[in-house]
């Protein structure tokens, strides 16, 4: 997902840069822009399960020194989410960013 999202990011920085924005780009971008903000809310959801287990199994290491063990592999993973979910985030935002100045580029296409 990482590449697929950052090779499209390129293509619409592309685009802008050399003015050939079209209608079709934009609305191609919002319906991106959905898809990229349904799997920003999954990986929020994944990750917020993969905390809440962190702490379960964190307190299940007070009765027991073995549950660590778990809590510490779920802690990696949750790391790797986190990280994951920061990096859909600020490119989500970034694709408002750029759908913002196709349509600025539309309307002075328009005047």
């Amino acid at each position: 997902m990482k590449k697929y999202i950052l090779d499209y990011m390129k293509e619409i920085e592309s685009l802008i840069k050399n003015k050939k924005v079209s209608k079709k780009d934009i609305d191609l971008l919002l319906v991106k822009i959905k898809f990229f903000q349904h799997e920003r809310l999954i990986h929020l959801l994944v990750t917020l399960f993969y905390a809440i287990f962190c702490l379960v199994f964190f307190a299940l290491g007070m009765i027991s020194p073995i549950f660590f063990i778990i809590d510490i592999i779920l802690l990696i993973f949750l790391i790797f989410y986190i990280l994951h979910y920061f990096f859909l985030e600020n490119s989500t935002q970034y694709f408002y960013k750029l759908y913002d100045e196709m349509i600025e580029l539309e309307k002075k296409k328009g005047i």
